[in-house]
């Protein structure tokens, strides 16, 4: 049985899908843990999972796999970081996500382009010849663009940024370490918020929590907090920065790049593998039947290749016709921040080529470094506003 644990490893990620995908659309694997899961694959599926309220993301209503114990997660913090927005079933899911959905639509974030477009102009003034594009670009543009959002002060950014990299960390400790610091800051910036509100998202939820205390619970509106805050900055930088590097190595695909987000988030969408979901009764899934209880891996980059639902899957076409991807997920839990995302990457990309036209790399391909874990990310992308050097 493949362990899941192998895209931690895995040198060459692509490969390591691909071989998850040849076992079939639904085959048995194993988590991290080696605790038994089912792992699907296939494209329709996935699809078939993420609609079916048969299987649910509560990991509270089975007893196979200790989620937490395998994330490193500390018991005292372990409850706020595993009841993300996603990890909900209706109707406690419906209630939550209604409560911050108003700050998400396509319409709210229409509105945020001007300002989103000033913090990328001002990001690009005064960039060096030679320079970190995650480091410079990449992090620090969807950083304050959520940060404005939810409410979190300029000064104290860097610190909850250290906190949010040793949650993805592998040591033990430093995991530890990041949870407790997390939680601790997101319940101290609550208690400042409630004793003075500001015009912030944060803010708003202080107030639904006091007007109608029953709706959103001291634990609800902590966890709901970090899960904004971690989700709508890790997935951004992941997408901004991997878009980058495969236009900056397909120098021939270089065109209108804000319509080709979608195929960036289906050819190397940063969200590899969705919340775990849980069998509530016995399923059958493509001829295969689930029993209840056991834990469900859906992964979407092995989806997202599917020779059954996308021609020439491993071909990028920043012209594909057909791109109904699974990169922000599917149904019910469908990324809440996707909107966002995806004007945040159009105007990156499209104005960071345009001030730099001959932006390529400054490294040769192998020297650039891919990070360790269950979402795809580049640690390092050095480039150069011009010379492009041979990869």
């Amino acid at each position: 049985m493949t362990n899941i644990i192998g895209l931690l490893t895995a040198s060459d990620r692509d490969a390591f899908l691909a071989g998850l995908a040849k076992d079939g659309p639904v085959s048995r694997g194993q988590y991290v843990d080696g605790t038994p899961i089912w792992l699907i694959t296939g494209y329709p599926e996935s699809v078939a999972v993420l609609t079916d309220p048969r299987f649910s993301s509560d990991v509270t209503k089975q007893s196979k796999i200790d989620v937490a114990a395998a994330a490193g997660l500390p018991e005292d913090v372990a409850p706020y970081l595993m009841h993300t927005l996603g990890a909900y079933d209706p109707p406690d899911h419906t209630r939550l996500r209604r409560l911050v959905s108003r700050e998400f639509t396509a319409r709210r974030v229409e509105r945020l382009r001007p300002r989103i477009q000033q913090i990328v102009d001002e990001l690009l003034s005064g960039l060096p010849e030679e320079f970190d594009l995650i480091e410079r670009f990449a992090y620090p543009l969807p950083i304050q663009v959520i940060c404005e959002l939810l409410g979190v002060p300029e000064q104290d950014r860097d610190i909850w940024r250290t906190w949010a990299a040793d949650l993805g960390a592998g040591d033990l400790d430093r995991i530890a370490s990041g949870a407790r610091g997390l939680v601790g800051y997101m319940a101290d910036l609550i208690g400042v918020k409630r004793a003075a509100p500001a015009d912030d998202l944060l803010s708003d939820l202080v107030r639904v929590q006091e007007d109608d205390g029953d709706r959103l619970s001291d634990q609800e509106l902590i966890a709901l907090s970090i899960s904004i805050l971690i989700a709508g900055h890790e997935t951004t930088v992941g997408l901004i920065s991997q878009s980058v590097w495969l236009l900056l190595t397909r120098p021939h695909e270089l065109g209108d790049v804000a319509d080709a987000v979608e195929e960036f988030l289906r050819y190397t969408g940063p969200a590899e593998i969705a919340v775990m979901r849980y069998a509530l009764e016995p399923v059958e899934i493509a001829g295969v039947t689930i029993p209840a209880g056991d834990a469900v891996q859906v992964v979407y980059a092995a989806a997202n290749r599917d020779p059954r639902r996308f021609v020439q899957p491993d071909l990028l076409d920043l012209h594909r016709p057909d791109i109904a991807h699974l990169g922000f997920g599917h149904g019910i839990h469908y990324c809440l921040g996707a909107a966002l995302a995806r004007a945040e990457t159009q105007i990156a990309l499209t104005s960071l080529l345009r001030r730099f036209p001959r932006l390529a790399p400054a490294v040769p391909a192998p020297e650039i470094g891919w990070q360790p874990g269950m979402k795809r990310a580049l640690t390092r992308l050095p480039v150069r506003t011009c010379a492009a050097t041979p990869l």
